[in-house]
């Protein structure tokens, strides 16, 4: 892999619902993502895609299918990449959990069998592991809100905090190789050791 373009999902019917959605392969996307989904394909047009990964939730296949455009593409759908497991939260209002993640440091899990803040991290960079392996030149990622701000913080420096930014629906990054790298490496060394940064 020389580039990663990486993309949040369209709006879904989850976040429509304010609920928090982990479970496989939960709700598609709402007309307004797949508008989003559509003009992200026109964003696209012009740009090299040689191979696409996405999450097992449909509401990112749904929106790399649109994206795609009928383009002769292969997908890889990869478990690294789905949302973050909210374990008891999940089907919950996602306010619930946010509350409950921003009060409780990364190393604990989400009650219910989730995952920690710390576990999710540490998946995500086996994720872009598996992205940087890939013997394509440049890799279209459709996934979900908190690793893609995981990653593109982690990719300038950044590691992360209580309370990430939010990530726009469907609004393409693109990375270079080394960037990449360096958010793998980091979100590594950051899941073995967590701590929160202070904004």
């Amino acid at each position: 892999m020389r580039e990663l373009l990486l993309a949040r999902h369209g709006f879904a019917v989850s976040n429509r619902d304010g609920v928090a959605s982990s479970a496989v392969p939960g709700g598609g996307l709402t007309s307004e993502g797949v508008e989003q989904a559509q003009a992200l394909a026109e964003m696209l047009a012009a740009e090299e895609i040689s191979v696409a990964m996405t999450s097992r939730l449909a509401r990112t296949q749904e929106t790399l299918g649109l994206a795609l455009d009928g383009r002769d593409v292969r997908v890889v759908i990869a478990a690294e990449l789905d949302e973050i497991h909210f374990g008891s939260f999940d089907g919950g209002l996602l306010d619930d959990y946010r509350a409950w993640a921003a009060a409780h440091p990364p190393d604990l899990p989400a009650p219910g069998g989730g995952e920690s803040r710390a576990q999710a991290a540490a998946r995500f960079a086996r994720g872009l592991r598996l992205v940087l392996a890939r013997p394509e030149e440049r890799v279209l990622v459709v996934g979900h809100a908190l690793a893609i701000r995981y990653v593109v913080d982690a990719s300038a420096g950044l590691p992360p905090a209580a309370r990430m930014a939010p990530v726009g629906h469907a609004s393409p990054f693109q990375l270079e190789r080394d960037e990449v790298e360096g958010a793998a490496a980091l979100l590594e060394a950051w899941s073995d050791m967590p701590a929160f940064r202070l904004d």
